[in-house]
C-alpha cells in the first residue's frame, strides 16, 4: 500500500487511526468495493465500477455517493498525493449505522475509503484449481461484489498452498462461475464463451469490456454456460481481471486442456489499445 489513503474528504497517512469499531460495515463487511486500474493518472473504465458498485450498494442498501463526479474527484486527489499514475486503487464504501452491533459518536451513513498500491507482477501464465459448490447462483446476493470477501481470500490462500495461481469456482450444479478474483473464459475456434450471470459469477468490468466493447476480427466473445469438461475441448483457456487484465491459463486441477491459437494475445491487445484511447479521451476534455 502506498504511504496515503483517502476517508471521505481527507487525505491521511496509512497508518492514522481514523476508523471507529463501531461502524457497522466495518465489522460485518457491510458494504461494496471495487478495484480500479490507475494508468497515466486516468481512472480507468471508472463510470463502469461506479455503475456497479451503486448497483451493488442498492442491493445491500448501504448509502452511497449520489454524484459520481464527487467520488471520482476525490479519488483523483488520492492519485495525485501518492504519485500513483501507473497504479491499482482499491475504492470501498462502507456502511456506517444499522444493524445490531451500530457505536456511538457514528456521525455519516458511510465512509468512501480508498488506497492505492504498485500494480502486481503477475505470471505469464496460471495454474488453476478447482473449488466444487462455491457459488449458490440463486442467492438474491449472487454477483454482487460485496466487502465481506472471507471466503474468497481463504480459497485464494487454499490455492496458493496447493501449488495454483487461482481457484476455478464451481457454482451448485457444477458449471463454471469464475475464479476467486477473476472471470474466466475458453476459446473454441472463433467463439470466446465466457460463463453468464447466472452461474453466481460477478460481473466483471474487464469481464463487460471483452463482451461489449472490444472488438476482434475473426473472434465473438459470448456468454455461455460452461462445465469443466469443456475446458478439455477448449483451443485456449483464459482469466481476467482489472489487476490482470488477461492471462492465458497453462493447467487446471484435474483437467487436460491445450493452449492453441492466438486468440489471448490478441484480445490482450486489443484490450490495450481500448484502455489508450480512453486514456486519449479523458486527456483531450480535460485540457478544454
Amino acid at each position: 500500500m502506498h504511504r496515503f489513503l483517502l476517508h471521505n474528504d481527507q487525505i491521511l497517512d496509512a497508518s492514522a487511526r481514523d476508523l471507529a469499531a463501531g461502524q457497522v460495515g466495518l465489522l460485518a463487511g457491510w458494504g461494496v468495493f471495487s478495484t480500479i486500474r490507475v494508468a497515466e493518472g486516468v481512472l480507468f473504465a471508472f463510470e463502469r465500477h461506479w455503475d456497479r458498485m451503486r448497483r451493488d450498494a442498492k442491493k445491500l442498501r448501504v448509502p452511497f455517493p449520489p454524484e459520481m463526479e464527487w467520488m471520482q474527484s476525490r479519488l483523483l486527489r488520492l492519485v495525485e498525493a501518492n504519485g500513483a499514475r501507473e497504479a491499482t486503487m482499491r475504492v470501498v464504501v462502507v456502511r456506517n449505522r444499522g444493524g445490531l452491533w451500530q457505536g456511538p459518536g457514528i456521525e455519516t451513513d458511510f465512509d468512501l475509503i480508498a488506497f492505492t498500491s504498485d500494480i502486481a507482477a503477475w505470471p505469464g501464465a496460471v495454474r488453476l484449481g478447482i473449488k466444487p459448490a462455491a457459488r449458490y447462483s440463486q442467492s438474491e446476493f449472487s454477483s454482487t461484489k460485496m466487502l465481506s470477501w472471507a471466503q474468497n481470500l481463504v480459497w485464494y490462500e487454499q490455492a496458493h498452498e496447493r501449488g495454483f495461481d487461482e481457484y476455478v469456482l464451481l457454482n451448485e450444479r457444477g458449471d463454471i462461475a469464475e475464479c476467486t478474483s477473476a472471470n474466466i473464459f475458453a476459446v473454441f475456434g472463433s467463439t470466446v464463451c465466457t460463463p453468464p450471470l447466472s452461474s453466481g459469477c460477478l460481473p466483471g468490468v474487464t469481464r463487460a469490456l471483452l463482451l461489449s466493447e472490444i472488438k476482434v476480427s475473426g473472434y465473438t466473445t459470448v456468454e455461455r454456460p460452461l462445465m469443466p469438461a469443456d475446458l478439455e475441448k477448449a483451443d485456449q483457456v483464459m482469466i481476467s481481471s482489472t489487476t490482470r487484465d488477461l492471462l492465458v491459463v497453462e493447467s487446471i486441477e484435474g483437467l487436460n486442456i491445450r493452449n492453441e491459437g492466438h486468440a489471448a494475445a490478441v484480445l490482450e491487445e486489443a484490450l490495450a489499445a481500448y484502455r489508450a484511447r480512453y486514456i486519449q479521451e479523458r486527456a483531450a476534455t480535460a485540457a478544454r
